[in-house]
């Protein structure tokens, strides 16, 4: 493998007495064995694409699940925090998370299915885990769970970029 390296000075180089944008050859620098180290296989990114997914599953099914069986309470929290049509925002909520959920578990949609729950995650954290407006003794706790929202959101959006993986129905589809 051979790079071309160019000075941009306005001088003469003084190790190789080029002037500027003329190249440098350099015969003997190899990064192939580096990159070879650096990539990983395509069954560990599917193992983690996978790990990634399961353990989203585990962070909005049992949200959903909970806003179906607890629904009026669920209705109460959103009346709380002065949102309209409290009852609409319930199923909306518990409908992108548990659909969201099931998408994501079986790999199909993931793309999309990430971007919605990142952009529901989004949202729901501005309004129920609005930190600057809580009060003194509860700040620590409500800002501590924007962020950690805010950091789900990430890796929905990284999930969206790199798509289910192989091992998904996504990836069934595309082989």
């Amino acid at each position: 493998m051979m790079f071309i390296f160019t000075d941009i000075s306005n001088k003469v180089h003084p190790m190789h007495g080029k002037t500027p944008f003329e190249p440098v050859r350099c015969n003997n620098f190899d990064l192939s064995h580096y990159l070879k180290e650096s990539i990983m296989s395509k069954s560990v990114q599917n193992a983690l694409n996978l790990a990634a997914r399961i353990l989203f599953v585990v962070l909005f099914l049992p949200a959903g699940i909970g806003k179906l069986t607890g629904f009026s309470g669920t209705v109460g929290y959103i009346s709380s925090v002065g949102l309209p049509l409290p009852a609409l925002g319930a199923v909306l909520a518990l409908t992108v998370e548990i659909v969201g959920s099931l998408a994501l578990l079986a790999g199909f949609g993931t793309r999309i299915a990430a971007i919605i729950l990142a952009l529901f995650t989004l949202v729901a954290s501005f309004f129920f885990h609005a930190y600057w407006a809580a009060a003194a003794d509860q700040a620590f706790l409500v800002q501590l769970l924007f962020f950690k929202n805010i950091a789900v959101v990430g890796g929905l959006l990284a999930l969206a970029a790199s798509g289910a993986g192989e091992w998904s129905i996504d990836g069934r589809s595309k082989a």
